[in-house]
């Protein structure tokens, strides 16, 4: 694993010498992290076993949710039932897209999941995968059909679309992008004027920045980054992303983390062997959830 400049906007970012360290293994395919200030741990998913991680630098990894996606009686058929992405809501309460029961829960405290959203115009989700809070209290989230047994041409999908969807504070969804093939990541910039969308798709791998109208909607698409011919050529394709205080953006794709300016500047990479799904950022580190494996890096933004 090796952090490369690019740029002198890079610099200051990790410390010279930054140790990169993996704290946990043994998992299938660990998704979805994020940083739990409350308690001071990390959470992340592994979506083939249905369970959420706990992770702490005392303790080491242990299990805290199972199942997490997929609550059915019956065995799940595909091999991705539980959850994938989290966050927490305004009020501090964990908040998962879950593949298996197509929807996006909350963890209520007698540990029982509270639908938020599991259909758009009387049809159901595809699997929800990714999602982030606006501070006004919408939840924007993703929708690939990743998580159906047979992915994109499973019998039982409902809707011929892959969106992006604003869930409003009254619990009403509204589509606001249905022009990716296969929406993923997203995150605001620290001023919530730009969402930032990862598409994963092999033959069309890049990044689009939206402007975020007043009324929540999307305008102005533009391809922020595009890395398609690196797709198939290095291990991973555009997945989770992160926006620091400064407004940089640590995105995952082909070969580990590339790390942009808002402006779209390409500032530098995080290479790594494995196919790298998702970041988090903690207190002084970025951890970055690598196929069984999670690591960490000394971050200062």
């Amino acid at each position: 694993m090796e952090i490369e400049p690019l740029h002198p906007g890079m610099s200051g970012m990790f410390p010279r010498d930054a140790a990169v360290e993996r704290i946990a293994a043994g998992f299938t395919w660990a998704e979805g992290p994020v940083w739990d200030y409350r308690n001071n741990r990390l959470l992340f998913s592994d979506i083939p076993a249905n369970a959420i991680w706990q992770w702490t630098a005392e303790a080491g990894a242990s299990l805290f949710l199972r199942p997490s996606g997929y609550t059915g009686s019956e065995p799940f058929r595909g091999p991705e039932p539980g959850s994938n992405g989290l966050t927490f809501d305004p009020r501090g309460r964990l908040v998962m897209c879950q593949h298996g029961d197509r929807r996006v829960a909350r963890l209520a405290p007698d540990g029982t999941f509270e639908t938020l959203v599991d259909s758009y115009r009387g049809k159901r989700l595809n699997s929800p995968n990714d999602l982030v809070y606006r501070s006004n209290g919408d939840l924007y989230f993703t929708d690939p059909a990743y998580g159906l047994p047979d992915t994109f041409d499973d019998p039982a999908r409902e809707l011929a679309f892959c969106g992006v969807y604003r869930l409003d504070t009254s619990g009403e969804p509204h589509a606001v992008c249905l022009e990716l093939s296969r929406p993923n990541g997203l995150a605001f910039s620290p001023d919530e004027r730009t969402l930032y969308v990862a598409n994963s798709d092999p033959q069309l791998a890049l990044w689009r920045a939206y402007d975020v109208l007043p009324d929540g909607g999307l305008a102005n698409p533009r391809v922020f980054h595009d890395v398609t011919p690196l797709a198939g050529k290095l291990k991973g394709l555009p997945d989770g992303l992160k926006v620091d205080r400064a407004g940089r953006i640590l995105a995952t794709g082909p070969g580990g983390i590339f790390v942009f300016s808002p402006e779209a500047r390409l500032l530098g990479r995080i290479h790594h062997p494995r196919a790298i799904a998702n970041v988090a950022l903690g207190p002084g580190y970025v951890y970055l959830t690598a196929t069984s494996e999670v690591w960490r890096v000394p971050f200062n933004g």
